[in-house]
């Protein structure tokens, strides 16, 4: 996968991306990381990338020109075909597990930081395809959600995970929260962890591992029920949760 980021602030990124998984993606191969300062490619000697809105208002708005430019030219530079041009953009739609998975299967994925008051929405008409927002605040600029989105997304591509079972059973991946985890020592300060998972029966495991997801799920998030279709065996398990919480 390319992925490429235009932002004012390329530095911003060095940290993320040279670190932990989203490094041992792009040393593997999984991944090229392609950051661009957009400034380079305005059209004037200052290399001006936002100017006052028509009709006055407070803040200053990014202009179409080198944003353009800069994704034509990627565009352009790219051997795969036509990337996904993704806005971060508190406006756009909520971001979600199946956003990411849908996501990891291209092979080109641009996206646009934008600072101060916004863009000029002839960026958003004609030139994105998809405009994502990492939840309901504002952020001073687009930086820090792309890095979300980009790690979210990379950590699904394939051999990137030590386990390839590791993101299918993440936490939203099934549709349900994750179910507790529990390492050595088997007794700590008197905190000892659940018999069943001591005992070798896998069997068991996986009921009890099952079980506490949707336990886990009906506690916190109970709104990924009403989107979720339970496997067979699920709502019997549901039904006798509901009753234990009453």
């Amino acid at each position: 996968m390319k992925v490429d980021v235009l932002s004012i602030f390329p530095e911003m990124f060095a940290g993320v991306l040279g670190h932990s998984i989203l490094n041992k993606a792009a040393e593997k191969g999984a991944v090229e990381y392609n950051i661009v300062n957009f400034r380079s490619y305005a059209d004037n000697r200052h290399q001006t990338v936002d100017d006052y809105p028509y009709g006055g208002g407070a803040g200053m708005v990014l202009k179409p020109q080198p944003i353009f430019d800069a994704v034509e030219d990627l565009v352009k530079k790219a051997e795969c075909r036509k990337p996904r041009v993704i806005l971060m953009c508190p406006q756009g739609e909520r971001y979600t597990q199946r956003k990411a998975e849908e996501l990891a299967g291209e092979d080109h994925l641009i996206f646009i930081c934008g600072h101060y008051e916004g863009y000029d929405e002839r960026i958003r008409e004609h030139l994105v395809t998809d405009e994502i927002s990492i939840g309901d605040y504002v952020l001073t600029g687009g930086e820090l959600g792309a890095m979300v989105v980009i790690d979210s997304v990379v950590r699904l591509l394939p051999g990137v995970l030590g386990s390839e079972e590791s993101h299918i059973q993440d936490s939203f991946s099934t549709g349900l929260l994750e179910h507790p985890h529990y390492t050595r020592p088997a007794d700590f300060r008197g905190l000892k962890v659940p018999e069943v998972l001591l005992s070798g029966n896998h069997r068991l495991i996986d009921e009890w591992r099952m079980k506490e997801s949707l336990r886990r799920t009906h506690t916190r998030r109970p709104d990924l029920l009403e989107a979720t279709d339970l496997p067979e065996g699920y709502g019997k398990w549901l039904a006798e949760i509901k009753k234990q919480s009453e």
